[in-house]
């Protein structure tokens, strides 16, 4: 399972690193950085359940991060192409996460959200 699991994140790594090569050079924030932060969120977006700490603690790190605008839309872009590539994230579970971590990111985590209008 844990090869699965590594497959699954390596595949959205090289996706997102695709969606967001447009915004990658005005950023600081790589779509590694995204993945790094919520792979201890795996879990909870597949399967739902208690959030584990670390989890909320990559959520927070990752809006601290994104302080401006283009930060803001690469993290977008990454999180944009998670939700459409990684099989058995479920969208109920990953449009919740941020609330449940005490973060506003101002979009919702979704394979359509419009992340040329993320400020």
């Amino acid at each position: 399972m844990a090869n699965s699991v590594a497959f699954k994140v390596a595949l959205v790594v090289v996706a997102c690193m695709l969606v967001t090569a447009p915004y990658a050079a005005q950023g600081a924030i790589t779509c590694g950085q995204v993945v790094t932060n919520l792979t201890p969120c795996l879990n909870y977006l597949t399967s739902g359940g208690a959030i584990p700490p670390p989890c909320c603690r990559g959520v927070v790190a990752l809006n601290s991060a994104a302080k401006t605008t283009p930060d803001r839309k690469i993290a977008c872009g990454c999180l944009k192409s998670a939700a459409a590539n990684a099989q058995g994230i479920k969208q109920q579970f990953a449009s919740a996460l941020p609330g449940k971590c005490g973060v506003n990111i101002g979009y919702p985590i979704s394979a359509s959200v419009d992340c040329s209008k993320v400020r």
